[in-house]
């Protein structure tokens, strides 16, 4: 049964990129095991909120499972399952339900100010092992960059992601043509009509991002989508992530399981639900940039296929404290 007898919270501003803030828990019991978590993009008081509640949650305190752990914070849930499972000797991927040994990748690319570029970048990642591409659209970058990739790439696996930036179907409608797998995050979430709407003029799936099992039961009921496209850090625990996984399998969905931003430990989180057997689509753990990555084995791809740690316990990857410690912009212990 673990008990907590230290704990440490980390913030980070990460060096490359877009400088993404990411908040890192390090859990120690009372034998000496560790156990991370991590949350990237946090919310403005979540700082505040574990340096005024978490010591008081965890230190000295029993518990026997992670569920058990009212924190209602993805990191601290994630450092619990990773202690938990540390200490029976099982991999977080097994612990959870997962049954796949790899995964296959996508790569997601960002747009680009010319089309030949966006066509060699392309050509780059399928050069590289990848057969499935995700390209990042927004309203007047859309049609022409899919034309011009399909028109390069026939045989391409191709899904776009909209980042919840459009309003109306039109452009949407008219990319379909092309033969893409997935529409992801056409619409704002809220707006589970306008996917609804889409879903019925489209032949590609479209995937919604939800953080909660509410909000998944909505487009459920509506038949408005047709991937859930899940990402383990936005909702509060794994074990709420599982239960949307687990709904949207038994609808007939597929899954897409995303989180490719951070410090290493949110992927490696990410590439254990991935695991599970309802995530049927490509596993989006691929956005750049790698130097950000704190952990070893570093969370990524190799020829478009992502290994499943299953020979390591908990998230199966350590965290080089060194570097964390350089890296950190503040920190609090207790």
């Amino acid at each position: 049964m673990p008990r907590v007898r230290e704990l440490e919270v980390f913030r980070l501003v990460l060096p490359f990129g877009r400088r993404q803030e990411t908040l890192l828990v390090k859990l120690t019991d009372h034998g000496g095991m560790i156990g991370w978590g991590e949350v990237t993009s946090p919310q403005p008081k979540a700082w505040s909120r574990l340096e005024e509640t978490l010591a008081a949650l965890l230190i000295g305190v029993d518990w026997e499972h992670p569920d058990a752990v009212p924190s209602g914070d993805s990191a601290v849930d994630m450092a619990c399952w990773d202690l938990w499972t540390r200490m029976r000797g099982v991999p977080l991927a097994e612990a959870i339900g997962g049954t796949r040994t790899s995964l296959v990748a996508t790569v997601r690319l960002s747009p680009d100010p010319s089309l030949e570029s966006l066509v060699a970048r392309v050509n780059q990642q399928v050069c590289a092992g990848y057969g499935h591409v995700t390209l990042d659209i927004r309203p007047g970058w859309d049609v022409e960059p899919v034309r011009a990739v399909r028109q390069a790439y026939p045989a391409l696996t191709l899904a776009v992601d909209g980042g919840n930036a459009y309003t109306e179907l039109g452009q949407l409608v008219a990319i379909d043509s092309y033969g893409l797998e997935v529409i992801e995050r056409p619409f704002a979430v809220s707006d589970a009509y306008a996917h609804a709407s889409l879903q019925d003029q489209v032949a590609a799936s479209v995937a919604v991002e939800v953080g909660s099992t509410k909000e998944l039961d909505d487009y459920l009921t509506l038949r408005a989508a047709k991937v859930l496209l899940l990402r383990p850090a936005a909702f509060p625990s794994l074990s709420e992530a599982r239960r949307a996984h687990d709904r949207a399998a038994a609808a007939g969905w597929d899954i897409q399981c995303t989180g490719g931003q951070g410090a290493g430990l949110s992927r490696a989180a990410t590439v254990a639900v991935a695991s599970l057997p309802g995530c049927t689509l490509p596993c989006d753990v691929t956005q750049p940039p790698r130097q950000n990555q704190i952990v070893t084995p570093i969370v990524g791809a190799n020829a478009g296929v992502i290994a499943v740690p299953l020979t390591q316990s908990g998230l199966g990857h350590d965290v080089d404290e060194t570097r964390l410690r350089r890296l950190a912009k503040d920190s609090f212990h207790a």
